[in-house]
């Protein structure tokens, strides 16, 4: 055949250690039909400072593959939620090779069209947590790329009719494809005059959607006549792939003949006829993929560059049969948030005799990024007394509708499905699947009575159960531990829960390490009044008749406080604000607290006249700064060394006119400003590198305690009078004293007429 080559690349994303599946990385992919391999590129490299990171060390990378839907991983053994369907993945962990660069490639034979979705993560780290800005971070980014190999111009095989082929002898297959349309219960492939040297050295393999494998469903011809290949309950509106391969080592040509019959089960005792004109329920697509396809509503050809083509005769057996589908309401309310609603439901009777068959149809890529839940409950008062078993199977695009009454498994060699099954007992069952495949959904109820031989077939029971089913972007909402977050990859859109204090899982429901409720209340007691440690360096302050920097302390210590109790991760939680404000306001006090205190040691007063001009200054550029970007650096580390600069050229200024160390006493020094600077040294070390997510309530409560304290070592004492000597004040003796009239400063009376007597004497 002839192949065409395309490629597929994504932009390189940067990797972040695994927490839970919001901190993955999701690469969406498309493979088209007829694709006979697929060969993903996976190129990781570090980054470090805008250069490669050749001293970052080696972390492994896990990716994982999954078809029609994002993968459902769970990298750290968590627990998922009950009733929680947990679909299979492909996994890959990457190794490093280079010191800053490494390859992996994934290949895939024959893989399923349509939607495909790569998840990649780091291993979980320590939780530490470290300051933006102070060194230069390693970066691991994950770029994959996609090239895929796929035949065209596939003959295809109409039902019904016969196709010739001669198979040279440098050829080794031949491939087919037919359209299974829907209300099908059996594909029947056959190869019928197969002529050979050696007899009929010929496999016949079939699979739906893609190429056959060397596992697929297969027939050697040598061992059977009539070389006949049957698949029941195919995938409905799909292609299947025939194809026929010879014996390794034949010689000469062989010659056979091709033909598919599909079984109806929507009219029991007959088969599809072989032609269906256009309003007929086969809805085949328009491109079928070879030159000379037939578009619907046309008659197929009567010749085809394989051979002349002839309809056959068909037979069907009379068990063949299938039930209505009834269908299903969509409702659609928001993101995610899907409800499908029954037709003169939502309490469904299932009869004794057949099983109701309904239908969930999700939309390609929209609903694959949610849970699909639904919900069995079993009205026990429709029972009559007796034991009677509600059986349910969902499965995905077809439906499972068994002609064995006895049998309670809803799979086969080639179909999987779920099983929920509700009776008095247990009169409820529910299912959730994350990250459902999307197309059609089929839920078929069966009631069965159960006696000592096992189920059988109920006699005049018609049993009622309430049917809900819907689509929710997480499981429970995540609970009362957990934050459901929309997430976006380009344009696919899919929800995942973030987990806190401490519970893990696909929906927050893991308590191995959760947080206890006296733990909680522990840590917010701490982070909370460790800021009461701010009421010395307050007191301080106002003895010393520095008001402002009192208020800022007041300021500091109210928000702080505030704060914490609205930034804790569980149940404890108090919040007066908006968190966003109380954090703006924790954030703009702690750095006003840094800069009025280095303003107030620097002593500007008697230098620069308005030294308030300093205070208002420093807080509109910290404000600014931190609108800017509140976890930097240098929103930390700006304001401080900036004050920092201004305090030592006012002290440096004093000591050249004084010609004499400043502060003067060594006593200043040794109790005051060197333990103040140690405290605030230790507190600054201790907030970069020894906080993690595991001690930060105690560490960072530490934090709280030595900054506070160093304020009240390194605040200045109380400015003494100035000894300078002023004007001299007027002598007071014998004289007079002119004594301006009050009314006449007024202008009240008229100063000719003034009187002279408001003159006093001292």
């Amino acid at each position: 055949g002839l192949f065409v080559t395309d490629y597929f690349t994504r932009t390189p994303r940067k990797l972040s250690p695994f927490r839970s599946f919001a901190s993955i990385e999701l690469f969406h992919f498309h493979i088209p039909e007829d694709t006979v391999i697929a060969v993903w590129n996976l190129i990781t490299f570090k980054e470090q400072g805008g250069t490669f990171g050749d001293q970052c060390p080696d972390r492994s990378i896990t990716v994982y593959f999954r078809s029609g839907a994002p993968s459902v991983i769970n990298p750290l053994h968590t627990h998922f939620p009950r009733d929680t369907a947990v679909p299979g993945s492909f996994a890959l962990t990457l190794t490093w090779t280079l010191p800053n660069r490494t390859t992996g490639v994934f290949n895939v034979t024959s893989p399923l069209p349509g939607d495909w979705f790569l998840a990649a993560h780091l291993p979980k780290d320590e939780g530490k947590i470290s300051v933006k800005g102070l060194y230069e971070e390693c970066q691991y980014l994950f770029q994959p790329q996609l090239i895929v190999q796929r035949l065209v111009n596939i003959a295809v095989l109409y039902p019904g009719y016969v196709t010739e082929q001669s198979m040279a002898p440098h050829n080794r297959s031949c491939l087919y494809k037919v359209f299974v349309p829907s209300y099908t219960s059996r594909v029947l492939v056959k190869v019928l005059q197969c002529q050979g040297a050696e007899g009929c050295p010929l496999w016949l393999r079939v699979r739906a959607k893609a190429p056959p494998l060397h596992n697929s469903t297969v027939l050697d011809c040598r061992e059977h006549d009539p070389c006949q290949l049957a698949l029941d309950l195919p995938f409905w509106q799909h292609w299947y792939y025939v194809l026929v391969e010879k014996h390794p080592g034949v010689p000469g040509t062989i010659s056979f003949q091709v033909t598919v019959q599909l079984i109806d089960c929507s009219q029991p005792s007959l088969a599809r006829p072989p032609f269906l004109p256009s309003s007929a329920s086969m809805n085949m697509p328009h491109s079928f993929g070879s030159a000379g396809g037939m578009a619907l509503g046309d008659s197929p050809p009567p010749t085809s560059p394989n051979g002349t083509e002839h309809p056959v005769p068909i037979t069907s057996p009379a068990s063949e049969r299938c039930w209505p589908i009834r269908p299903t309401l969509r409702n659609e309310l928001d993101t995610f948030s899907v409800h499908f609603y029954i037709f003169f439901g939502p309490n469904v009777s299932v009869p004794p005799d057949r099983p109701a068959v309904f239908v969930i149809n999700l939309l390609p890529v929209l609903d694959s990024g949610g849970v699909l839940n639904l919900e069995l409950r079993l009205n026990v008062s429709s029972l009559c007394g007796e034991n009677v078993t509600v059986f349910g199977c969902l499965n995905h695009e077809v439906p499972l509708t068994s002609s064995d009454n006895t049998s309670v498994t809803c799979e086969t060699e080639s179909l999987a499905g779920f099983l929920l099954s509700v009776n008095a007992t247990a009169s409820l069952s529910r299912l959730r699947i994350p990250y459902p495949q999307t197309g059609s959904w089929y839920l078929s109820l069966r009631s069965l009575c159960a006696t000592e031989h096992g189920f059988e077939p109920c006699t005049n029971v018609t049993a009622e159960v309430y049917l809900r089913t819907y689509l929710s972007p997480c499981i429970n909402d995540c609970g009362i531990y957990g934050q459901c977050k929309l997430l976006r990859t380009n344009n696919y859109l899919y929800a995942a829960c973030e987990c806190k204090a401490g519970w893990n899982g696909w929906g927050c429901t893991d308590n191995s390490e959760a947080f206890s409720y006296g733990f909680q209340l522990l840590s917010t007691l701490l982070l909370c009044l460790s800021n009461v440690m701010f009421v010395p360096p307050v007191a301080i302050a106002v003895r010393s008749h520095y008001l402002l920097e009192a208020a800022v302390y007041i300021f500091t210590m109210f928000f702080s406080t505030f704060y914490h109790a609205c930034d804790q991760p569980g149940i404890v939680v108090f919040c007066i604000m908006d968190y966003d404000v109380l954090q703006f306001c924790d954030f703009l006090g702690s750095l006003m607290s840094v800069w009025v205190t280095v303003i107030a040691m620097a002593r500007l007063q008697p230098v620069v006249k308005q030294a308030s001009v300093l205070y208002l200054l420093g807080a509109m550029l910290l404000s600014m700064a931190l609108q800017m970007d509140r976890h930097g650096l240098w929103n930390l580390l700006g304001p401080s060394l900036f004050a920092l600069g201004i305090m030592a050229v006012a002290w440096t200024a004093r000591t050249i006119q004084r010609r004499h160390c400043y502060p003067p006493t060594w006593k200043r020094w040794a109790f005051y400003l060197c333990p103040g600077a140690l405290i605030a040294a230790a507190a600054v070390l201790l907030y970069a590198f020894v906080e993690t997510e595991e001690n930060y309530f105690y560490i960072h409560s530490i934090w709280h305690l030595l900054i506070a304290g160093s304020v009240g070592f390194l605040l200045p004492p109380r400015a003494k009078p100035s000894r300078r000597l002023g004007p001299l004040p007027r002598r007071k003796g014998c004289g007079y004293q002119l004594c301006v009239n009050e009314q006449e400063e007024l202008g009240l009376v008229d100063p000719a007429v003034a009187s002279i007597n408001s003159i006093c004497t001292s």
